[in-house]
């Protein structure tokens, strides 16, 4: 089998990211850290599943859901087999790969392999 389908993690897309982080860590009581990722605002958040909040463009949209797999070659041609759409995979050094994806009735998702050994870019 090459996906568990287990969500193992959400990005919630915000208008504003301020406001955004002070309103789930009021209400939940979620801790947030920078990503550490250069050039790039996003507000990590651990839990089960972890998460991030991000100035996004799509805000209001909905929070973007990660599911897990271990094969994302197979997963996106299978995506793409069943009247799905699916970005190409994109690195996330020392941590995976990812791609966005989106269902036949439009939903947006992402799938997630992990993979550690993916080096960091050449600066």
């Amino acid at each position: 089998m090459a996906s568990s389908g287990k969500i193992v993690h959400i990005e919630l897309p915000a208008g504003d990211a301020d406001r955004a982080q002070r309103f789930y860590a009021e209400l939940f009581g979620w801790q947030f850290a920078d990503s550490g990722m250069e050039g790039i605002d996003y507000r990590m958040f651990q839990g089960e599943p972890g998460g991030a909040v991000y100035p996004g463009e799509n805000a209001g949209q909905g929070p973007i859901v990660y599911f897990e797999t271990d094969d994302i070659d197979a997963e996106l041609a299978k995506v793409r087999e069943l009247g799905g759409q699916a970005e190409d995979k994109q690195p996330i050094p020392g941590v995976g790969w990812f791609a966005g994806c989106k269902d036949p009735e439009g939903n947006a998702f992402s799938l997630f392999q992990s993979d550690e050994s993916i080096p960091a870019p050449s600066a």
